[in-house]
């Protein structure tokens, strides 16, 4: 059993559901240690995190940090499972367990090669970080998030950064996220008044009045995106109104709708636009925003030209750049580093049932990381 492999199942065996880390980082950290990482713990309310750098011998060199989280999503009902989801098993060359892609794998992959890339370049010239949490499943408010200011607020900055999400989708590296699109939820309350269904001349219905402006929010075109993102969308998730009874007009009607956004749009221009639209037809309105994660983007260069040609001299595969897909911590990160990439294993069965990965990906991603070691820091 290779090195990456063995960790691979010591972190799937360790139960850490969001955001119980359940030591995960300490084993990580043990290896770390081992080969010159400073390593230190920053813990937030329940959410544990690591930070740890090993320096090179030029210190004007370049930084390049791995990141990514060792929290889970909840296994959903056990005995859907073909076998416990924190017992690493194999089955027809994949392992199986929660975590397994999203993403023990890749922190596994992340430790051994830093540990190659330690034996083969002992002086090598630039540094290497991890920056570790495990609040990314969870509400990420005491995750990364806190690792980033806490590294802001002492001027620290990253030059390269690649988190170890799972963004291949058919085979190793056939894809690589060098972006992604913001979340902005609106939470709407449209303001009527109630009254008897018999007599609507004594009420006014807020779906009745709600409905033109819902119609033309639908069929706005927010932009064109860009060259790397897709138009920005807009989606009602809930809509809610009455009381269950069929003879009261409801007093209010309750809309929650969210943006994905690229780096075409802002915040402040969407919500302008939003307003301006429930303002044009007359509503009595709340409207309360919940920004999530702001859009980021990583135009080609020097980390994803690296990373391209790892997975292509290792695989044999010509990635895909892309920024399809949810948010992801690298949305903190690029706050303090312009160049942020995402790359893991395939991502078909993460937070499913029998989540896998499968082994022969092990060892090549390992790889992967390593060579970009090489052209970027060594």
């Amino acid at each position: 059993m290779s090195d990456t492999l063995s960790l691979t199942e010591a972190l799937i065996a360790r139960a850490s559901v969001t955001p119980d880390d359940q030591a995960c980082q300490a084993l990580m950290i043990e290896r770390l240690a081992a080969i010159g990482f400073a390593c230190e713990t920053i813990e937030s309310d329940g959410v544990t995190n690591l930070w740890a750098v090993k320096r090179g011998t030029d210190s004007g060199g370049k930084l390049l940090a791995f990141a990514g989280h060792t929290d889970v999503v909840p296994t959903g009902p056990l005995e859907q499972w073909s076998s416990p989801p924190f017992t690493p098993t194999h089955r027809d060359g994949k392992l199986y367990g929660r975590g397994a892609a999203d993403m023990k794998a890749s922190l596994a992959a992340f430790v051994v090669a830093s540990e190659e890339f330690a034996a083969q370049c002992p002086e090598h010239r630039g540094s290497l970080a991890f920056l570790i949490t495990s609040d990314e499943e969870g509400p990420a408010t005491d995750g990364t998030v806190k690792v980033v200011e806490a590294l802001k607020a002492r001027g620290t900055r990253l030059d390269y950064c690649i988190v170890g999400e799972p963004t291949s989708n058919a085979t190793l590296g056939d894809m690589v996220k060098n972006g992604r699109r913001g979340s902005m939820t609106g939470k709407l309350v449209v303001k009527g008044v109630q009254g008897h269904i018999a007599y609507p001349h004594l009420a006014k219905n807020p779906v009745h009045l709600l409905a033109p402006a819902l119609a033309e929010l639908v069929a706005e075109r927010w932009d064109d995106g860009n060259d790397y993102f897709p138009p920005t969308t807009w989606q009602v998730s809930n809509l809610h109104s009455g009381t269950g009874a069929t003879n009261i007009i409801p007093g209010h009607a309750e809309v929650m709708f969210n943006f994905r956004f690229s780096t075409a749009s802002t915040v402040e221009g969407l919500q302008n636009r939003v307003h301006a639209i429930l303002d044009r037809h007359g509503l009595n309105y709340d409207l309360k925003w919940i920004v999530s994660g702001l859009p980021f983007l990583t135009p080609r260069g020097a980390l994803s030209d690296a990373l391209a040609h790892a997975i292509f001299d290792e695989t044999g595969v010509r990635t895909e750049l892309s920024t399809t897909g949810g948010t992801s911590d690298g949305r903190f990160i690029a706050r303090i580093c312009d160049q942020v990439v995402e790359f893991g294993p395939p991502n078909g069965t993460i937070h499913k049932i029998d989540e896998h990965v499968e082994v022969r990906f092990i060892e090549p991603l390992k790889n992967v990381y390593r060579r970009v070691l090489e052209a970027l820091i060594a």
